[in-house]
């Protein structure tokens, strides 16, 4: 299995990048291809711009999207892009690596996602969910956090639940383009854990991926189920 591995972390020594470590080693070992983009290492450039396409349709007036199905098309896409994207659809599994800033990703992943994951290739028209461009492919998240397990315990929680946190990832990214999503793992409270908590952790995540091929995918929309128009088809019509 080929495995692309995005790490966002900005500091090479922090229990972030041994998480990103530990699954290049355990996964190599287990007989998997795989590859890293570690995007501050790299000096991933985050902002979509018009820099993107070196022959851009409409030089007056950006629509991105529309731009990024024409640089594809045309093989003009940004060096750095196009390297990322190849990356990309010879993977079989995409592992998102970082730290939850903000209830999100850091802003150099999210900028990964914002000018790699293509109109026209990872998604567009009606090419979403099941029948998404990267359709085939899995996908999984591994983050670290700041805070406890029971601040996410449920919806009385300080934080309430942990899911509807991660659903513009999950779903309205990594399920939209078609990959399914397997069960995330989280690492809680890592700067303020002992030495002995982390390397439980870590042991944890190994296990974690040692068993992806027995991880059953999170349930999220199938095209079947809507009309044309994306309204949910009666109940009577699904049977």
């Amino acid at each position: 299995m080929n495995i692309l591995i995005v790490h966002a972390h900005p500091e090479p020594q922090s229990f972030c990048s041994a998480m990103k470590d530990l699954a290049v080693a355990t996964l190599s070992d287990a007989g998997h291809s795989v590859q890293v983009s570690d995007l501050y290492a790299m000096n991933w450039n985050p902002v979509a711009s018009a820099a993107d396409f070196n022959e851009p349709s409409n030089r007056d007036y950006l629509v991105y999207a529309l731009e990024q199905r024409h640089a594809h098309a045309k093989g003009t896409l940004a060096a750095d892009i196009s390297a990322e994207l190849d990356k990309l659809l010879a993977a079989d599994l995409l592992i998102f690596n970082f730290p939850m800033f903000w209830c999100s990703v850091p802003a150099i992943l999210k900028g990964w996602i914002d000018r790699v994951l293509l109109s026209g290739v990872c998604y567009g028209g009606l090419r979403f969910y099941d029948r998404g461009g990267l359709s085939g492919k899995r996908a999984l998240l591994s983050f670290t956090l700041g805070a406890q397990p029971h601040m996410f315990a449920d919806e009385q929680a300080i934080h309430g639940e942990l899911e509807p946190m991660l659903r513009h990832l999950q779903r309205g990214t990594l399920a939209y383009a078609g990959l399914s999503v397997l069960p995330p793992f989280a690492a809680y409270h890592v700067p303020y854990i002992t030495p002995q908590a982390r390397s439980s952790i870590l042991a944890d995540y190994r296990e974690h991926l040692e068993l992806l091929d027995r991880l059953e995918p999170l349930n999220f929309p199938t095209m079947a189920g809507f009309d044309r128009q994306l309204n949910p088809l009666p109940r009577e019509e699904l049977v």
